[in-house]
């Protein structure tokens, strides 16, 4: 499904600082055909890296420069994992693309982060405003940028 609106990724960066980013290891710089600088990984086993600040308990990506929420920005962008490049919801030709699926999963991080939902669901309606502010999750509370 596609919706023409402006790019909500710009402002909100809450899958980048909720999910691990997992990857091949021959897709960083320290290989042939590899693009993705191998000092942002950190190695998580002989076939795989993730990206570094992603396999903790609080994750961010270290490539995430900004405040979640607010203003973010990928410093890898054209660099970055196929995880990244295939996350299913995507800004496309001035249209937010995604799958039911994948839309869930944006909408998980998003909750994490005390967000509310991109859409309340794929036929593309947007969250009503709320009179009160919403219950902000723990995971929510830590800082932002």
């Amino acid at each position: 499904m596609a919706m023409k609106r402006d790019n909500p990724c710009v402002t909100c960066g809450a899958c980048c600082a909720h999910f691990r980013v997992s990857f091949y290891w021959a897709e960083a710089d320290d290989a042939p055909t590899g693009s993705v600088p191998v000092a942002l990984t950190e190695d998580l086993n002989g076939l795989m890296r993730c990206m570094k600040g992603t396999n903790q308990r609080e994750p961010r990506c270290a490539a995430l420069v900004g405040c979640v929420g607010e203003s973010v920005r990928c410093a890898i962008y054209e660099q970055r994992p196929t995880a990244c490049r295939e996350f299913g919801v995507k800004w496309s030709r001035g249209a937010l693309h995604f799958s039911a699926d994948e839309l869930e999963r944006c909408n998980q991080a998003r909750a994490a982060w005390g967000l509310p939902p991109l859409f309340d669901d794929t036929s593309g309606s947007h969250p009503e405003p709320e009179s009160s502010p919403p219950a902000v999750p723990p995971h929510a509370r830590r800082p932002a940028c």
